[in-house]
């Protein structure tokens, strides 16, 4: 798959990612984003990069009335395009912390351990403390984040968000993050 076809499933998945927003600012900067990357690409390249998609079965072409054409983002190139996004997911640690801990804690069963385990890699990765087996501790906003990987593992009601003003070992905490 090219940075093109990558870039157009990644632009179709825009929609969650205006969901995901919570404030204006973030959909106007979205919005933004989307409209800038529609105009690096040339139409002969938009047409050959979405014929490869088309015949990937990523997405779903439909012709309607007079010119317009409708294009769907079938499962796969949600799936594909999520991936891409995922990798990128970080989060921004500010000048000045907020002295509010950010607890994530999940109880995912056991049929799906796989999606425990990479829901469990990605908090690591994202930054947060392993407090205990399931519950993971982080000092920075991030319920953006944590939505996008809920609704992208498909989580949302084995996970829960705490947002505590102080734990029992504050002290040992803020070591670990150095705060």
């Amino acid at each position: 798959m090219g940075p093109i076809q990558k870039k157009i499933l990644i632009l179709l998945l825009g929609g969650l990612s205006l969901g995901l927003a919570y404030t204006p600012k973030q959909r106007y900067k979205t919005l933004r984003s989307i409209e800038k990357e529609w105009e690096k690409v040339s139409n002969d390249t938009l047409r050959r990069a979405i014929d490869g998609l088309y015949k990937n079965k990523l997405i779903d072409l439909k012709k309607g009335d007079g010119n317009l054409i409708k294009m769907t983002l079938l499962d796969g190139g949600k799936k594909r395009a999520l991936s891409y996004k995922l990798g990128e997911i970080n989060i921004k640690k500010p000048k000045l912390w907020d002295k509010k801990w950010r607890i994530v804690l999940f109880d995912i069963p056991k049929d799906k351990k796989k999606i425990r385990e990479a829901f469990r890699f990605h908090l690591k990765r994202l930054g947060f403390y392993q407090y205990q087996k399931s519950v993971f501790v982080l000092p920075y906003e991030c319920g953006n984040e944590i939505d996008f990987l809920i609704e992208f593992y498909e989580i949302r009601p084995y996970v829960r968000q705490i947002i505590a003003i102080g734990l029992d070992n504050n002290l040992h905490l803020k070591n670990i993050f150095k705060l």
